[in-house]
């Protein structure tokens, strides 16, 4: 008989994959993308709901955050980030296209 060998992937490759989902992406764009099936990449996704996140669930020391901890949290800081800065452009864009009205009239 043939023995079939199961793909292993990291906690940190699972929450890339259901990062990506979060950011809008399709489940089955995601999966072809990633090669991986799409009935996996749904419990990833389901499990993260579940438990909150792929992390080390393991106890540590006060202020440490594992890497896997840490990379969704700088993920959403990221695009937080990214979203305030698109802002502050259309802000400038606007502001800068207003003529300017002196308080001295």
């Amino acid at each position: 008989m043939n023995s079939v060998t199961r793909k292993r992937y990291t906690a940190e490759f699972k929450a890339q994959a259901v990062g990506l989902v979060n950011l809008g992406k399709p489940v089955p764009e995601v999966a072809r993308d990633l090669e991986v099936g799409e009935g996996i990449l749904y419990k990833w996704v389901r499990n993260v709901g579940q438990s909150g996140q792929f992390g080390s669930g393991g106890v540590r020391a006060v202020g440490e955050e594992p890497v896997a901890d840490e990379l969704p949290r700088l993920r959403r800081e990221i695009l937080t980030l990214k979203l305030e800065n698109d802002i502050l452009k259309k802000a400038a864009v606007i502001l800068g296209s207003r003529p300017q009205q002196s308080a001295a009239r």
